[in-house]
């Protein structure tokens, strides 16, 4: 594909009927598609090139956004909630038959592989399914106090107005964890996306038009200028909600804001994740997660495995089946058939990797495999796997790519120690034959999510966030709708 396919992207057969897909790069408010007064260069990260120009708003656009979703928000809170459910379940539906077309586009806006992206699709188009589901089924709760005077009557309402704010790694997923439940409580939302990856959430929206949602529920909007613009948003009385994911320092300048009006925040931050290997584990096993674990996306991801502690008694073992296994993977651009390992998402996340691999050669390192920039345009970096003491400076920080550092310990408490030792508290991993050890070992770690001998844990039915500096909140789950609802008690005469 190059990038002249994406004005129509690829002719479908619809009923019999062949449809083209127009490539959406306006800014959407109100339920119209609007020029705005600048545009924004979307490329390629596989190849440097220029895949579209899309629209930015002005400060008169982006206040634009927050009224058409105030306006909107009575109306859409009132809506009965089988209706609203029918609308995600409609998206789940759209969203999954054209998972195909979706998946090259983030791949050629993201860098990821295809294979990778298919999942995310199948992964984001969940979301919708499960908040459909959830939409419909908000408990209540309905008693008699204990000094039998009144009854209890506990219900739940839609917070109103949210502003959505989604990074680049996961442009569909992100896009739809955030909107589905938002939109199923009966709340308006105006979208941020990242400005590496906004043709994918403007399919997203798309489709959410197409499945039947008003005008005014959902916007989106990309700010000229972002900080400045966020913060407007943030400081209007019309928005109460604020839903963001990305890095922990950007996390805490929006908790700041947040403050000035009192707004509810959610927000999923950053990870450093640890990967246990204790001493009575499959090593093969081990090897087969750690591979899921580190290199989905790439390692773009808040729960990759981060930080890889190895019981010293296994550890040679685990370190040579793990290389051969990342040296194995096949590093080319995303759409490439065979491709297992795509690019960066630009040049300069690429070149942060490089610099964190670089620090932690120069502390000590020994380097197994990778470490260096190929030549060539694209932001690729390769599989790499080092062995550090863990005073490494490379572990306090979150890699956002294709590295892996491995450090030995003696004990348990060793590891659990080991991987306690961060800021961060999003996701762990342990591997033990044993169930009741690695239960116990999961019970020690503060992470709001563990892994028990497999690789993967998202999951749309699961509560997903973490504790510490990884953030506030979960998404996700039942409790994911909560993030978007208030809780209402009304005492009731008896």
């Amino acid at each position: 594909m190059n990038p002249d396919d994406l004005i129509r992207i690829e002719s479908r057969m619809d009923e019999g009927n062949v449809v083209e897909k127009q490539l959406k790069t306006d800014l959407f408010i109100n339920g119209a598609w609007v020029k705005g007064d600048s545009t924004l260069a979307v490329m390629n990260p596989s190849t440097g090139t220029l895949i579209a120009e899309i629209s930015t708003a002005s400060q008169a656009q982006c206040d634009a956004a927050v009224k058409a979703a105030y306006d909107a928000f009575p109306g859409w809170a009132k809506t009965p909630s089988r209706v609203r459910s029918e609308i995600l379940r409609k998206a789940f539906e759209i969203m999954t038959a054209e998972s195909d077309d979706i998946a090259r586009l983030i791949s050629m806006e993201n860098g990821k592989t295809f294979t990778d992206a298919k999942g995310e699709v199948s992964y984001a188009a969940e979301f919708f399914r499960w908040f459909a589901e959830e939409a419909v089924r908000t408990p209540g709760d309905f008693r008699h106090s204990p000094s039998g005077d009144k009854r209890i009557l506990v219900t739940h309402q839609p917070i109103g107005v949210s502003l959505l704010i989604t990074p680049w790694n996961f442009p569909a997923a992100m896009a739809t964890r955030k909107i589905g439940p938002a939109l199923a409580a009966g709340c308006t939302v105006i979208l941020k996306a990242a400005s590496e990856t906004p043709l994918t959430a403007l399919w997203v929206v798309d489709i959410l038009q197409r499945a039947g949602v008003p005008a005014g529920v959902v916007n989106f909007v990309m700010p000229e200028k972002t900080g400045a613009m966020i913060s407007r948003m943030m400081h209007d009385p019309r928005v109460r909600n604020v839903s963001f994911t990305g890095s922990t320092e950007v996390g805490r300048i929006l908790i700041k804001e947040s403050a000035d009006l009192v707004l509810r925040t959610s927000l999923e931050l950053g990870g450093n994740a640890p990967f246990v290997v204790l001493d009575d584990a499959d090593i093969d096993e081990a090897v087969k997660g750690a591979m899921v674990a580190k290199m989905r996306n790439g390692g773009a991801a808040c729960t990759a495995a981060n930080r890889f502690y190895v019981a010293k008694s296994v550890a040679a073992e685990f370190t040579e089946k793990f290389t051969k296994a990342m040296d194995d993977l096949k590093m080319a651009d995303g759409l490439e058939v065979g491709a297992q390992l795509g690019a960066s998402v630009s040049r300069r996340e690429r070149d942060k990797i490089a610099e964190l691999v670089e620090s932690a050669v120069a502390a000590g390192a020994e380097l197994h495999l990778g470490g260096v920039i190929p030549d060539g345009e694209g932001a690729f970096y390769p599989a790499t796997v080092l062995t550090v003491k863990k005073d490494n400076p490379i572990l306090q920080y979150e890699v956002f790519g294709p590295v892996a550092p491995i450090v030995t310990f003696e004990s348990d408490e060793e590891a659990i120690a080991l991987s306690n030792a961060s800021e961060y508290g999003l996701i762990a991993y342990v591997y033990s034959s044993d169930l009741k050890r690695a239960i116990k070992t999961a019970e020690a770690l503060e992470a709001g999510m563990v892994a028990i001998n497999r690789g993967v844990v998202s999951d749309p039915a699961a509560p997903f966030g973490g504790v510490k500096q990884s953030g506030l909140g979960r998404e996700g789950g039942f409790a994911g709708i909560h993030e978007f609802l208030e809780t209402k008690y009304i005492g009731v005469e008896i």
